[in-house]
């Protein structure tokens, strides 16, 4: 026997229409979840190695916050590394642009700002880098970028008479300078920092002996000349080569007993004599802050490109005691940061 529920048509009209509403409310979630916005991707585009750049990227990640964007939550960060081969920047650069990425960060020297730059012209760029984006034709002007192009700079290489100079405050007696650069043919920052670290070691009548190294395989034959030649002291110049690989050089420098001065407060941090040069960390979190005004809504045309003037001298007393010196009064006073 069958039994018919025959509903009054007012009755089974309600029903149709209460099932039609139910079927609407249970696909609500799925649609306004399908119209949500995606999360913004940044590409982060560097020359060298991601291990020693850990406090930068710490710096550069509390920057994005203050803006409101922390990564994983609202915002994705994807991270292309060279690993110090420089002719790798032009595809990794083409890749974050073909990815279409809200913002590329380029940092670590001046090839990738300008790998980035030649990968697009239209996806805003932040640099984070010691060098001249007017002169290298990155942007305008540093107050109207008038561009694609904006970001953070900082003095590097003009520093470079500077370590010089308290290191020769360290050790007066030495009479003979080395110098450890890059390739300055990879470079016209390096071609200027020899030029200038000739001039003032003359200025202050040093004689330098200048070697160059294109990879860290370099490293033990550059200290093993500088120690046959008598260099009392050593410079190291700036370069993301020598930051990369950083402990290696401060294992040479401490065999070799050679009292050396850094450019990057890292470098004491691990052990290095002392560090004389810009706030780097501060240059990651004014960058940081800068993407996130972007991603807000800001054109870098319209972002004038900061410039960062703020620099620390850094010492190790520990490897001071260790190298049996004793620090001028003077030159100890100056230190932004003394590491015990």
């Amino acid at each position: 026997m069958y039994i018919v529920d025959r509903c009054q048509p007012a009755k089974c009209q309600m029903r149709r229409r209460d099932f039609v509403t139910f079927l609407g409310a249970a696909a609500l979630p799925f649609a306004a979840r399908g119209q949500q916005p995606a999360m913004p991707v940044v590409g982060f585009l560097h020359v060298a190695t991601a291990d020693p750049y850990s406090p930068m990227l710490s710096e550069f990640r509390a920057g994005l916050g203050e803006l409101g964007y922390f990564e994983g939550q609202n915002v994705a960060i994807e991270y292309r590394w060279a690993n110090n081969q420089g002719e790798r920047l032009t595809t990794l650069a083409a890749d974050l642009a073909s990815r279409h990425v809200s913002v590329i960060v380029a940092a670590g020297g001046t090839r990738p700002a300008l790998a980035a730059k030649a990968a697009t012209s239209t996806i805003p760029i932040v640099l984070a880098f010691g060098a001249d984006p007017v002169r290298l034709g990155l942007v305008a002007s540093l107050s109207r970028p008038g561009g694609n192009v904006t970001g953070v700079t900082f003095i590097t290489s003009e520093l470079e008479p500077k370590r010089l100079e308290f290191l020769s405050q360290l050790v007066p007696q030495t009479t003979t300078v080395a110098y450890l650069n890059i390739d300055p043919r990879s470079s016209t920052q390096a071609e200027q920092q020899e030029s200038d670290i000739r001039a003032a070691a003359r200025a202050l009548g040093k004689e330098v002996i200048v070697l160059e190294a294109s990879s860290e395989r370099d490293f033990e034959a550059a200290f093993a000349t500088f120690v046959e030649r008598r260099a009392g002291a050593l410079v190291v110049a700036t370069s993301p080569l020598f930051t990369s690989n950083r402990r290696k050089l401060l294992a040479l420098a401490a065999h070799y007993r050679i009292p050396a001065i850094y450019h990057l407060r890292e470098f004491v941090v691990d052990g290095g004599l002392m560090s004389y040069g810009a706030d780097i960390r501060g240059v990651f979190h004014q960058a940081g802050n800068c993407v996130g005004q972007i991603l807000k809504g800001a054109k870098p045309a319209d972002l004038p490109v900061r410039r960062s003037t703020k620099f620390e001298l850094v010492i190790n007393l520990k490897t001071v005691k260790a190298l049996g010196m004793t620090f001028p009064p003077m030159l100890f006073a100056r230190a932004n940061e003394v590491i015990e």
